[in-house]
């Protein structure tokens, strides 16, 4: 691998995008890349905006994706989606975990959630896969998993061995959900198949 890849990765506060970043950035480490990361997490606590930056290849200089740089942008969130989009390149892909969460001006009623954010998207990349991440998490056997599902969708436009993302989810979570988070990992897998 000779370029740079770049992956956003963005959603709400307490979704499981800082561990998805790790487990990305852990997969590109074990493969003998050069890897950065970065991220920014204002208001997670509150449910506010999250994004995270997983850069990797031979050699990387910046920790951070240029606007119109990233590959893939890897959302956890419909609208966080739309406010992210214009950091891919021309050819980049989008999944998305098809769950709505109703941000603060749009739960008071002060503003409404986009419409149509799947038709939106696509008019913005080369592909998109919309992923239901919250039900496939809760067949896997927990909701919270959801950040493994959609890594198991990502696992599929890369070029990482499948041991080495599973060695990477079991190393970052909890021993007691390492079942759960397998099992996610394979239902997201399945969604390219």
């Amino acid at each position: 691998m000779s370029e740079t890849i770049n992956i956003l990765i963005v959603g709400v506060g307490g979704q499981g995008i800082i561990l998805a970043s790790k487990v990305l950035a852990n997969t590109a480490l074990a493969a003998g890349l050069d890897v950065k990361q970065s991220e920014v997490h204002g208001m997670a606590q509150r449910g506010g905006s999250v994004s995270s930056h997983v850069r990797f290849g031979e050699k990387v200089d910046s920790p951070t994706i240029e606007r119109g740089r990233a590959d893939v942008l890897l959302s956890f969130e419909l609208m966080e989606s739309l406010r992210w989009v214009d950091a891919l390149k021309p050819d980049g892909v989008v999944i998305v975990n098809t769950q709505q969460i109703d941000p603060m001006p749009v739960a008071s009623g002060k503003a409404e959630y986009p419409d149509d954010v799947l038709t939106k998207l696509e008019s913005h990349c080369a592909a998109l896969y919309p992923v239901d991440g919250r039900d496939l998490a809760g067949t896997a056997g927990h909701i919270k998993s959801v950040n493994v599902v959609l890594l198991g969708v990502l696992s599929t436009l890369l070029q990482f061995n499948e041991s080495a993302w599973i060695s990477a989810i079991q190393n970052q979570v909890p021993k007691k959900t390492i079942e759960i988070n397998n099992k996610a990992f394979q239902l997201g897998r399945e969604q390219r198949k």
